[in-house]
């Protein structure tokens, strides 16, 4: 069996360490594990090949120029040129599989024209998400080619409801909603909840995490927990912010900026943790399925999130975790300081949560019902 993996992103780096990135390399590997041939159509990678990778074939697509939203788009709209081309110079394939990007519609088109099962995963609404975040031109073209995209696919893969809406609202017909997933192999160790009681976060440090909101809640947990620490596993624009908030509360000393991490770091990282947290802001649109809480999860971690979107539908009120009102610091200080003070329900609460993620959402699991979907027969010993 041989799956084209396309992802024109520029945003994404395909051997990166950012959440998307992961969830790139884990559904790479879970092909591979159903002993899949698979070439990966995508700009080149600033990284070498993570473990388990090694024997995928790279199809370098060029690079996209960063700032000028007008070049951008160009370059991303001829890059559907070169993605035709790698796909025949690379085929035949039996299965063409396409992280959505704005701008692509080659990958599906070029798969519904030569017989082969196309999957598109979409994972946001990007054309929203670019417009409220950064800048967009050529709408009426972005949407045009979404649309292309979404009419050429088999199947259309939605992390969530939202998305699934989002999708079918381009001409998606009936997306499946997929959310994500781990890879148990990464987390083989469970948290040990030893030390001093440890609040952590992990992702990419984006205005909407409302990490800011965990730091307001740790100044006021720090006074019913003294000992109680802050742990931030990654990078980005609100690092800078963010650090300068701990300091003027007085939080250096109990607070830990770990920086980007590679994802084989990350595991470690989860074990020092006693809790994971998933701030969201309540007045932002909401549509992600956020990986981390599936990897606190698999670590062994009770989770405690914003309750908006459709996180209650991951997190089980008081038997994998707790969910807090979104901006309220005062809730989730409360909230932590209650975990703090109960250890056998933390550890009770952590140990449902990773049977359950452990036994429901894996990327081979993923990977094969969207295999199964297209028909195809695999190797089933992922």
């Amino acid at each position: 069996m041989r799956i084209a993996y396309v992802s024109t992103d520029p945003g994404i780096p395909v051997f990166g360490c950012k959440g998307a990135s992961i969830h790139v390399q884990e559904m790479l590997r879970a092909f591979l594990g159903f002993g899949a041939e698979v070439t990966l159509i995508a700009p080149e990678p600033a990284d070498p090949a993570p473990e388990g990778l090694g024997s995928v074939r790279l199809r370098p697509l060029p690079p996209a120029p960063k700032g000028d939203a007008e070049a951008r788009a160009t370059v991303l709209l001829n890059m559907n040129a070169d993605v035709a081309a790698a796909l025949s110079a690379e085929g035949p394939f039996d299965f063409v599989y396409e992280r959505h990007a704005l701008f692509a519609h080659a990958a599906m088109e070029w798969a519904a024209a030569t017989g082969v099962p196309g999957a598109l995963e979409v994972n946001a609404p990007l054309i929203e998400e670019q417009i409220r975040h950064r800048s967009l031109a050529r709408l009426s073209e972005a949407q045009a080619v979404t649309r292309r995209a979404m009419i050429s696919a088999d199947q259309v893969l939605a992390v969530s409801t939202a998305v699934a809406d989002y999708a079918r609202g381009f001409g998606a017909r009936t997306p499946h909603v997929v959310p994500n997933a781990v890879n148990p192999a990464r987390f083989a160790e469970p948290a040990q909840f030893e030390g001093p009681f440890t609040v952590g976060f992990l992702g990419t440090l984006k205005p909407w995490h409302d990490v800011a909101t965990l730091v307001d809640a740790m100044a006021l947990l720090v006074r019913l927990e003294p000992q109680a620490r802050l742990l931030i596993v990654g990078d980005g624009p609100e690092r800078e912010a963010l650090t300068h908030q701990v300091a003027e509360f007085g939080l250096s000393g109990c607070a830990e900026f770990t920086g980007a991490l590679p994802a084989k770091s990350v595991p470690e990282q989860l074990r020092r943790m006693h809790v994971g947290t998933a701030p969201y802001r309540g007045s932002d649109p909401f549509y992600f399925s956020p990986l981390k809480l599936y990897e606190y999860m698999a670590a062994g971690l009770p989770v405690v999130a914003s309750r908006v979107g459709t996180l209650d539908t991951v997190v089980a009120e008081a038997r994998t975790g707790r969910l807090v009102p979104p901006d309220d610091p005062e809730a989730l200080a409360r909230t932590l300081a209650n975990l703090a003070q109960s250890p056998q329900a933390l550890r009770k609460m952590g140990a449902t949560a990773r049977h359950d993620v452990l036994a429901h959402h894996t990327w081979d699991r993923v990977a094969e019902r969207v295999l199964s979907r297209a028909g195809l027969t695999f190797d089933g010993a992922a």
